[in-house]
C-alpha cells in the first residue's frame, strides 16, 4: 500500500522492533532474520521501518544511488560530476522467492558484449536497494544460491558480476531482512551464521494485547491516510532518535571489560567461529547509541548476547534454538569489566521505540532451557512390548543416536529444485554439452559458440582477424548439478515391529535418514501404517525438524496393513506432483516385510507395490527383519517396487569400512 502501516502503531514484538531500529542506526550489525509463525506481523514491522529511514542523498541519474560527498570511484555510470545530486527516501526493495540470479545482481548483455565490445549492464535488486532496505520475505524457500549471492554482497558491501572475462562491479551496501517460518524448513546453518542477528516472534497470548492488534489493524484498514496520521508525532520522535544515534555511533566506547565479556559469552555458548564476537561488539555499541551512552554497558552485552548468539548454535535441525540465560547472568558476572556499571538495575535497555501509545508490556517469548538440550520430548519407558497383531499400543522408543547414511538417489536426470541428492539438469553445475538458447540466454558456451560462428565469417565479410558473432551463433551452456527430492517415509509402526530395542533402532535409521534429507536440501514426508489402516503423520515439507517430532511420538502396536501404507503413500504421491511436477519422489519403506489382517494381505500389498514400478517411482525398502530366521519378506516387496533392498546395518555409510576392520580384525586374532 502507498501508506505503510505505522512502525510504532506495532503492538508488542519488542525484539523484533529493537532489532530492526539496531539495524537502522548501524547497518554494519549484519541484518536480521525474524523466525515465527505466520500472522505475527514479521512484514509489517519490516515494511514500516523504511518510512522511518531518513532521506537520502543521491547523484543525480545515476543508477546505483551513489552517495554525492563520497561517490564510488568504481561505479558503472560514474565517474560523476561533482554537485549535482538530488533526496529522496530510502527505498525498501523486496526479493521475490522465484527471483532469477540475473534479476538480483543484474544482467550483462552478452550479444554486445562479444559483437560490439560493449558493457551493457542492467542493474538488479541489490544495486536498487543500496543505502536502503532488501527485504527477502521467506527467506528459507529461496535457492541456496541466491541466498550466497544475497550474504556475499550484504558481507563485501558491493556486488560482482562475471560472465565470460566481462566483470561489472558496483557498491551495494543495505540493510538486510529476511523473515521466515520454520515449519516450512529451515536455512543452512551456515547461512543462519551470515545474518548478523535473530528474532523468534510469535503471537501474543494476552487477550487485551489480542483485541489491540485487531482494533489497530481494523483502524488501518478503513482509513490508511488518517491512522497513520494519528502515529505521525511518535514517527517523527523516532526517526530523529534514529539520527541521533547514527551520530553518537562513532562515540561510543567499547571498553576493554565489555570486549572481555563478549569473548567469554561466545566461548561459553561454544559459538563456531568468530563472527558472532564481531556482531555481538557491533550490537553492544549500536544499543549504547540507542540509549544516548557513549559507553557500553553489560546490560548492552547481555541483550545482544540474546540478539545475536542463539541461531548460531544450532548445529543441525534437531537442535533447539535460544540460549540459557541463567548461564548467560553467570558468565557476565564471572568476567565482568570495570569500565562502567555491571548493569545489575537495568536488563532492559529501552527496546520500545519513542515510548509511544504504541508501548505493550514486554511478552516472555524469550526461548527458555539450555540450546544444547534436546529438541525432542522424552519418550516413556513404561509398559511392555505387545505381542505381534495385538491391538494394544506401548509408550514411544526413544530414536538411537543418528548416523552418516549411504547415498539413496533417484536414478535418470532430473529437472526439479538444486539439492544435493540426484543428477539433475540445473543452471549451475559442470558443463557437459550446448544447445541453443530457448528464451534469455544466461550461460553462454564460448567455445560452441566460436565453432557457430567460424563458418560464417567470410560471409560476412570478415578476412582479417576477429569474429564477427551473430544472435543465431549464440550457444546456451548446458549443465549438470544435483536435485532435491521429495523423500516419502513409509513407515511400519505395527505389532512385529514393537519390541523396544528394535523400534529404537528403526527410528535412528529414520533420523539419520532425516538429517541425511536436510542436508541434500529435500522436502520429505512421513505415512505410517498400523492395526487397520494409514496415516499421513506429515505431508509433503521441507521442514525434517517436524519430522523428527512426529516420529518421536510414533505410537506402536496392532497388525500390519502393508498394502493401507503402500495406497496412502501412493496417494501422496499423486497430490504432490499435481504440486510440483518436476520434483521427482524417492520412497524409503522402512518395515520388516509382513502382510497381515484383511483378505490376502500378501496379495493385496504385491499389487499395490506394483503401482510404484509401473510408473517408475524410485524406491528402497529398509528390511528390519531381524532374528536367526529370517523370511526374506522385504526383499520380496522391494521387488515388487522394482526397487532395492537394505538392511538396518547397511544403510550406514561406514558399514563396508567398519565390515573390513572387523574381518581383518579376526585374521588378526587368529
Amino acid at each position: 500500500m502507498s501508506t505503510p502501516f505505522p512502525f510504532t502503531a506495532v503492538v508488542g514484538q519488542d525484539d523484533l522492533r529493537l532489532a530492526l531500529l539496531l539495524n537502522a542506526v548501524s547497518p554494519a550489525v549484519g541484518g536480521v532474520l525474524v523466525r515465527g509463525e505466520k500472522g505475527t506481523a514479521k512484514s509489517t514491522a519490516v515494511r514500516a521501518l523504511s518510512a522511518l529511514l531518513p532521506e537520502v542523498d543521491v547523484v543525480s541519474g545515476c543508477r546505483f544511488s551513489c552517495d554525492p560527498d563520497s561517490p564510488d570511484p568504481g561505479c558503472p555510470d560514474g565517474p560523476h560530476e561533482p554537485g549535482a545530486f538530488a533526496s529522496r527516501p530510502a527505498r525498501m526493495v523486496e526479493l521475490p522467492v522465484g527471483a532469477s540470479e540475473d534479476r538480483l545482481v543484474g544482467a550483462l548483455d552478452i550479444e554486445r558484449a562479444l559483437a560490439e565490445g560493449v558493457k551493457a549492464f542492467e542493474p538488479g535488486l541489490l544495486a536498487d536497494a543500496h543505502r536502503g532496505i532488501l527485504y527477502v520475505d521467506e527467506v528459507n524457500l529461496l535457492h541456496d544460491h541466491l541466498v550466497d549471492l544475497l550474504l556475499d554482497a550484504a558481507a563485501m558491501g558491493a556486488s560482482y558480476v562475471e560472465r565470460e572475462g566481462v566483470s561489472v562491479r558496483h557498491a551495494a551496501r543495505f540493510l538486510l531482512v529476511g523473515t521466515m517460518n520454520p515449519e516450512e524448513g529451515e536455512l543452512r546453518p551456515q547461512l543462519l551464521d551470515r545474518f548478523g542477528l535473530t528474532v523468534e516472534v510469535a503471537a501474543s497470548r494476552e487477550p487485551d494485547q489480542r483485541v489491540e492488534v485487531v482494533r489497530r489493524r481494523l483502524a488501518y484498514d478503513d482509513d490508511p491516510a488518517g491512522f497513520a496520521a494519528r502515529w505521525a508525532d511518535e514517527e517523527a520522535a523516532v526517526r530523529a532518535r534514529i539520527v541521533a544515534a547514527r551520530e553518537l555511533l562513532p562515540s561510543v566506547r567499547l571498553g576493554d571489560g565489555a570486549l572481555r565479556q563478549i569473548a567469554a559469552t561466545c566461548a561459553a555458548f561454544e559459538v563456531d567461529g568468530m563472527r558472532a564476537d564481531i556482531v555481538m561488539a557491533r550490537t553492544a555499541t549500536a544499543l549504547a547509541a540507542w540509549a544516548g551512552r557513549t559507553e557500553v554497558l553489560a546490560e548492552d552485552v547481555r541483550q545482544a548476547a540474546l540478539l545475536a548468539l542463539p541461531h548460531r548454535r544450532r548445529r543441525n535441525p534437531f537442535d533447539a534454538p535460544g540460549l540459557d540465560e541463567d548461564k548467560l547472568d553467570e558468565t557476565l558476572e564471572e568476567f565482568g569489566g570495570s569500565d562502567g556499571p555491571d548493569g545489575d538495575g537495568d536488563d532492559d535497555p529501552d527496546p520500545g521505540p519513542g515510548g509511544g501509545p504504541g508501548g505493550q508490556p514486554e511478552p516472555d517469548d524469550a526461548p527458555q532451557g539450555d540450546g544444547d538440550a534436546a529438541a525432542r520430548p522424552e519418550a516413556g519407558e513404561g509398559g511392555e512390548p505387545q505381542p505381534s497383531g495385538g491391538a494394544g499400543e506401548q509408550s514411544p522408543a526413544r530414536a538411537a543416536e543418528p548416523f552418516r547414511t549411504k547415498v539413496l538417489s533417484v536414478p535418470g536426470l532430473g529437472e526439479g529444485a538444486a539439492g544435493r541428492r540426484s543428477r539433475a539438469r540445473t543452471e549451475h553445475g559442470r558443463t557437459i554439452g550446448a544447445r541453443r538458447p530457448r528464451g534469455a540466454l544466461t550461460k553462454l558456451h564460448l567455445a560452441a559458440t566460436v565453432q557457430a560462428a567460424a563458418p560464417h565469417q567470410r560471409a560476412r565479410g570478415r578476412s582479417g582477424p576477429g569474429l564477427v558473432v551473430r544472435r543465431d551463433d549464440l550457444r546456451q551452456a548446458s549443465r549438470e548439478g544435483r536435485e532435491g527430492n521429495l523423500v516419502l517415509f513409509v513407515v511400519d509402526a505395527s505389532g512385529s515391529m514393537a519390541a523396544r530395542q528394535r523400534m529404537s533402532a528403526v527410528k535412528g535409521a529414520v533420523l539419520s535418514l532425516l538429517l541425511d534429507a536436510y542436508q541434500r536440501r529435500d522436502k520429505v514426508g512421513l505415512v505410517t501404517f498400523r492395526g487397520s489402516a494409514a496415516d499421513v503423520a506429515l505431508p509433503p515439507t521441507s521442514s525434517v525438524d517436524a519430522a523428527a517430532v512426529r516420529l518421536e511420538s510414533l505410537p506402536t502396536g496392532g497388525r500390519t496393513p502393508l498394502a493401507a501404507g503402500l495406497l496412502k503413500a501412493h496417494e501422496v504421491l499423486r497430490v504432490e506432483r499435481l504440486r510440483d511436477p518436476a520434483r521427482r519422489a524417492l520412497v524409503v519403506v522402512v518395515t520388516d516385510g509382513r502382510a497381515t489382517g484383511g483378505p490376502e494381505p500378501v496379495a493385496l500389498a504385491g499389487r499395490a507395490a506394483r503401482l510404484f514400478a509401473a510408473e517408475g517411482t524410485a524406491s528402497v525398502v529398509v528390511d528390519c527383519e531381524s532374528g536367526p530366521v529370517r523370511l526374506g519378506l522385504a526383499g520380496q516387496l522391494a521387488g515388487e517396487l522394482g526397487g532395492t533392498a537394505v538392511t538396518l546395518d547397511e544403510l550406514r555409510a561406514d558399514s563396508i569400512a567398519s565390515l573390513v576392520k572387523d574381518v581383518q580384525g579376526s585374521r588378526r586374532a587368529a
